[in-house]
């Protein structure tokens, strides 16, 4: 089921939210990578439909491998430093996404109502609030943590894994967003985040949050894309733990499930389906 089947709910007024949503500021003909806002390696677009009006609204950037490859290559430079910071500077870094996320709500709502359909008040409380809840949460665990505990005469150590590939569906966008970056914040890891091309603008904003709360280059980055294209290659990497999370709607998306959960497996990768 797409965004379209789900949302026939009565939106707001066209005018001010429409406008908002073509903000070039939201910097759609970019993928951030590496504490940057660059051009995507090949040049290519593809329309972002209203799914109550079933118009287009604009043009999202289409990342490919090559995309990919370089946000990997940021993401590992990253791991080497950030996978050694303290509990208290990953605290202060999720406390400054908190602060600046607050302060994107209204822009938070208006994209997902755009794009996915949910009613304005819903979309301004419920999915940017469930977003925000995530990081509050993962940031109150982060603060009494145990990453080192004594398990009889050993000790055990939790450590962050690597560099994560993640892949979120168009229903809950910031919601499932926060939930798989706040925690990977908080572990120490480094990330490459692909949205789902139905709901990408809501996954920008949040690029610009973390941008601007001052999360160090190329521990997040952002790839907008295909299933196919991008999001099988964000799992499939070499040096990618991999987690996935995908909508299951056609052919071409199940295989690219199917691939992003069998091909890590021939050398024991983590794939959260």
């Amino acid at each position: 089921m797409t965004p379209t089947a789900a949302a026939r709910a009565s939106q707001p007024s066209a005018g001010t939210l429409r406008d908002r949503l073509k903000d070039p500021s939201l910097l759609r003909e970019h993928c951030y990578i590496d504490g940057a806002w660059v051009d995507p390696v090949v040049k290519k677009s593809a329309p972002v439909v209203n799914p109550a009006t079933e118009e287009a609204m604009y043009e999202v950037a289409l990342g490919s491998k090559a995309d990919v490859d370089k946000a990997v290559a940021a993401a590992k430079r990253a791991f080497q430093t950030y996978s050694q910071t303290s509990r208290e500077e990953r605290v202060a870094l999720l406390s400054k996404i908190v602060e600046v996320y607050k302060t994107r709500m209204k822009d938070i709502g208006a994209a997902v109502s755009d794009e996915m359909g949910a009613p304005l008040p819903m979309a301004e409380k419920m999915q940017a609030g469930a977003g925000l809840g995530h990081i509050m949460s993962t940031l109150e665990v982060l603060k009494n943590y145990h990453f080192e505990e004594p398990v009889g005469s050993a000790m055990v150590v939790r450590e962050p894994v690597g560099v994560v590939g993640m892949i979120t569906p168009w229903n809950w966008p910031l919601n499932q967003i926060a939930c798989k970056v706040a925690p990977a914040l908080a572990a120490g890891c480094t990330m490459i985040l692909k949205p789902s091309e139905f709901t990408p603008s809501s996954a920008l904003i949040f690029a610009e949050i973390l941008h601007e709360a001052g999360v160090p280059k190329g521990v997040y980055n952002l790839i907008n894309g295909l299933g196919p294209e991008v999001g099988a290659e964000t799992g499939l990497g070499n040096d990618v733990v991999g987690e996935l999370q995908r909508r299951l709607g056609r052919d071409d998306r199940i295989a690219a499930v199917r691939d992003v959960a069998e091909r890590p497996a021939m050398d024991e990768r983590r794939v959260v389906l």
